[in-house]
């Protein structure tokens, strides 16, 4: 894990933004200033017609957090039977994937909420983890479990004293394997206060197969907080975000990091926050409004360490994302150390 060691730059810091004409390719204006983009065929949603296991015998009682805990055990695609209706499965204990499962897709189909009772993180996966049972040597870099949630809704989740590899992820966390967000809001998910290299109040992300990235489709990420990243956050992990919304999100830790002298550290990317060192992070017909940092980047913190990773953001809209502390000259709401500036296409920022 690499630790940040330049964040006390941050008033010398100056990074300018490249802007490149409107991409043709937008096809649909959902808000104003964002259009949507379109969507590789990689990273929409699963087909799952045809489910391994069903959750529910069609009425809400029968959807139960064991059940949850017991399909996601086994693996392979998951759909719900609870009724016709919106329904919340309150977890009792955290969804936890085996490392022996070659996918697991859950499915909501639109009307399952999983809460977290904010208690407790709601799905766990970690190849690195042998509770979880070990299936290669290389754990921190394997294809598989390949993990897909799609049409569904993560509330309440809490991963606050968590400290497997790291913590974070108040409502999933994910080493190794692949994993893919599609169709799924967020909403009022925690993890640790502070700490400087902690985060994800949403999703925290490492190791994932081959450095690709991590897709998130189509999603919605409301008031979640953690020290850093209050929606995502990631050590070395790339994101392909697209036509997705980060509404009032907060990085609620203080001193930064390196941790400040008297402080417990943290505070930066109120939505996003993104350090390691080759990843990427590509934005497009999304938007970012009134997330918040106590430190820098209000929306989005990205610091590649070797200065080889790159941000692209396109066909989005971000505004009032304010930071407390320090952003990049130019770039409201940001803090990039990179390759070179961000490229941003068609955007309002």
């Amino acid at each position: 894990m690499t630790f940040l060691c330049c964040c006390f730059c941050f008033c010398v810091a100056v990074v300018g933004a490249s802007v490149v004409p409107a991409a043709s390719s937008a096809t649909s204006t959902p808000l104003p200033g964002v259009r949507f983009v379109p969507v590789p065929v990689d990273a929409g949603p699963v087909e799952t017609s045809h489910p391994t296991h069903v959750v529910g015998h069609g009425t809400a009682a029968s959807c139960s957090s064991a059940a949850v805990v017991a399909a996601v055990r086994a693996g392979g695609i998951i759909r719900f039977s609870c009724g016709p209706n919106p329904v919340t499965i309150r977890m009792s204990a955290t969804a936890k994937v085996m490392n022996t499962s070659s996918r697991v897709v859950l499915d909501g189909g639109g009307l399952v909420t999983l809460s977290g009772e904010g208690h407790r993180r709601i799905l766990y996966m970690d190849t690195c983890d042998p509770a979880q049972v070990w299936t290669t040597p290389h754990c921190q870099d394997q294809s598989s479990p390949k993990l897909v949630v799609q049409n569904l809704t993560f509330e309440d989740g809490n991963s606050t004293g968590e400290s497997f590899d790291g913590g974070g992820g108040g409502a999933i966390f994910a080493r190794g394997g692949r994993l893919r967000i599609v169709n799924t809001t967020f909403s009022d998910n925690r993890c640790d206060p502070d700490g400087p290299d902690i985060g994800g109040g949403a999703v925290r992300a490492l190791s994932q197969y081959d450095g690709l990235p991590v897709y998130v489709v189509d999603s919605r990420f409301k008031r979640n907080a953690c020290s850093n990243g209050g929606a995502l956050s990631s050590i070395g992990v790339s994101w392909t975000v697209l036509d997705s919304r980060f509404l009032d999100n907060r990085a609620i830790g203080t001193g930064a990091n390196p941790a400040q002298a008297g402080t417990p550290g943290g505070g930066s990317g109120g939505a996003i926050y993104n350090d390691g060192d080759a990843m990427t992070l590509s934005i497009g017909g999304s938007l970012f409004v009134g997330n918040h940092a106590n430190e820098g980047g209000g929306a989005i913190f990205f610091v590649s360490d070797d200065r080889t990773g790159t941000m692209a953001i396109t066909s989005s809209s971000l505004r009032r994302n304010r930071n407390a502390g320090f952003q990049t000259a130019g770039l409201p709401g940001i803090f990039f150390l990179g390759a070179h500036s961000p490229t941003i296409t068609a955007s309002a920022v």
